[in-house]
């Protein structure tokens, strides 16, 4: 099975049908030992109706104890051997979806992690989890038709030919009656893998509404929203009801007539070898081990229908993988260097500058045109915008990220100690909305060392007036954290992400709302060690709060997404009536 380290390879995502064959070609020899196993298994079930028609026709017939007790013994041996082969069987099939299964989530994983923060502009959270949780359990599933599945086809040929020793007709109607029960069924399966698409789809659009109902809860009570958010969910969840009705009508039907076709079957091929012995063209023996033949096949039929149903499903799931997985990050097509000293950014859509190592606040009407400025001098959107001269999409993209950070007031935090949550993937970690877990976990109980490390984290802390958070914590920095630091306040959130953003010591910083979610003193206390702690270097905050605009050495006022006017909070506070009026609302908002 897949070592948990181990490189899972390259996927093959032409197709839901290659998806599943890749898996298959991981591990060849595990699912050859299923599919020997397999055969052998039910080819010996198979040999149990012959062994005991040869008991009745060599011993018991005749009276011969002799011969009766051999076949008996070779019965009781076969049977013994049959139900190890059944275990080891099993547990190669399980080793096969477990491989399976975690390959999988590894090689999404490693999608997701390669798409970083392109990852949400394509794909929704709900569509993800779906994915990572519900599809890749159906594809493991469906691996099982390299075991049974195999072995069905094997056992099918086995008693077929041991029938036409029997019986020629009897042979005949066996070999031509399972194929048209596996075409009666087929049709359901195309109808199912159909329902089974819709299924999945709003499923993925359902789990993303659940992710968004979690995340602004809050908000949407502060707004009253919360009955018409909850009647929306209401409907959609009343249409997966239904969707997931028609899937388990088309099931119901797939599994019933997988169970009761054979078993009809059975009772024609049994008529029929009754008739056969009563007219004396075959012994009672023969008779025994023909209901036997047939029963055995039951098993087979309906692995080929369980497989078939497997298979339907397991495509749908490969090909919303797939889907996934032929997702491409933003192009890297820089090949220029980036300045090699300090140097304005400049995004012409909007008009802003930003001076190298100036404090720069962002203030717009509405606090999206700020965030894509950001995004655009960050080079996380197709933009015009310049470093130095050049434009940022000709820079190598790891030379931007190594330089210029984006700090989302949202980034993801990770679960481990307080102390990984804060330090910084690497130096170059871009952006903190990204999928990658921060790496160089140290050990949840390990006391902190005086390193340089560790004094740079407690200055980061400080900056961020976030050493209370330490200080109430049980063990301090090694105190386990849930994700997304689920166990602290939205405002400690808010310090520990810049905490980890100024950490990060990057030579650009860009942050979204660094304060939103502080009060008035906390605020005011962040701000003035801000501006100090990133003196000289490049910084811009998005943000309406005076107390932050206070400490800036420019300011850029945004309406309609371009710059209406620039100058110091003082200047723009006598000059620009449209800028009083929002930082006033504010003030006015904080004072209460």
């Amino acid at each position: 099975m897949i070592d948990a380290y181990e490189d899972p390879g390259t996927p093959d995502h032409r197709g839901g049908a290659r998806y599943l064959w890749w898996l298959v070609t991981r591990q060849p020899w595990r699912c050859a030992a299923g599919a020997m196993f397999g055969s052998v298994w039910m080819v010996l079930l198979a040999a149990t109706p012959y062994l005991m028609s040869r008991a009745i026709d060599d011993g018991l017939e005749p009276g011969d104890m002799g011969a009766l007790t051999a076949w008996s013994g070779a019965l009781f041996a076969v049977g013994a051997f049959n139900a190890w082969l059944s275990i080891m069987r099993h547990r190669t099939m399980t080793r096969v979806r477990m491989d399976a299964n975690f390959r999988t989530v590894k090689v999404v994983v490693g999608q997701a992690v390669r798409l970083g923060a392109s990852l949400p502009r394509q794909m929704g959270a709900g569509e993800v989890v779906t994915i990572g949780v519900a599809d890749v359990q159906t594809i493991s599933q469906s691996l099982t038709v390299v075991g049974p599945g195999v072995g069905a086809v094997v056992a099918y040929l086995a008693v077929a030919v041991l029938l036409v020793s029997v019986s020629p007709l009897i042979a005949l109607v066996v070999l031509l009656g399972i194929p048209v029960i596996v075409l009666l069924v087929g049709p359901l399966l195309g109808r199912l893998q159909g329902s089974e698409t819709e299924y999945r789809e709003r499923q993925g659009v359902l789990t993303a509404r659940i992710g968004d109902l979690a995340g602004g809860l809050r908000v949407l009570a502060g707004l009253g929203g919360k009955t018409l958010v909850a009647d929306a969910f209401r409907r959609d969840s009343q249409r997966l009801r239904e969707q997931g009705y028609r899937v388990g009508a088309a099931t119901s039907w797939v599994q019933a007539l997988g169970i009761g076709l054979p078993t009809l079957f059975l009772a024609v091929v049994t008529w029929l070898a009754a008739r056969l012995a009563a007219q004396g063209d075959i012994t009672v023996g023969q008779l025994v081990s023909v209901y036997g033949y047939v029963a055995v096949l039951v098993g087979p039929v309906s692995f080929w229908v369980e497989c078939g149903y497997q298979i339907s499903r397991g495509l749908v799931c490969a090909r919303r993988v797939v889907r996934f997985l032929r997702l491409e990050p933003m192009p890297d097509t820089g090949t220029r260097d980036a300045p090699s000293e300090p140097s304005a950014l400049y995004d012409p859509e909007s008009g802003v500058r930003i001076r190298p190592g100036c404090l720069t606040a962002l203030v717009a009407e509405h606090p999206a045109d700020a965030v894509a400025v950001v995004d655009r001098l960050g080079r996380y959107t197709p933009s015009d915008a310049t470093w130095g001269g050049v434009r940022l999409e000709d820079i190598a993209l790891d030379q931007v990220r190594d330089r210029i950070l984006v700090a989302d007031h949202e980034s993801d935090l990770f679960a481990g100690t307080l102390q990984d949550m804060v330090r910084p993937a690497s130096r170059g970690a871009g952006l903190y909305r990204s999928a990658a877990p921060p790496r160089g976990a140290t050990s949840h109980n390990a006391p902190a060392a005086a390193t340089p490390h560790n004094t740079a984290l407690q200055r980061a802390l400080h900056t961020a007036a976030a050493e209370d958070i330490v200080q109430a914590l049980p063990d301090g920095l090694n105190t386990p954290m849930a994700a997304q630091a689920r166990n602290l306040s939205g405002g400690q959130r808010q310090r520990i992400r810049l905490a980890r953003a100024l950490l990060a010591d990057p030579e650009i910083l860009l942050t979204v709302e660094p304060t939103s979610a502080l009060d008035a003193h906390t605020e005011a206390t962040v701000a003035d060690r801000l501006s100090k702690a990133r003196q000289g270097r490049t910084t811009v905050v998005t943000t309406t709060s005076p107390l932050v605009l206070d400490r800036t050495d420019t300011v850029h006022y945004l309406v309609d997404g371009k710059v209406a006017a620039s100058g110091s909070h003082h200047e723009l506070l006598d000059t620009t009536p449209g800028y009083r009026a929002l930082v006033a609302r504010d003030t006015e908002e904080a004072v209460r």
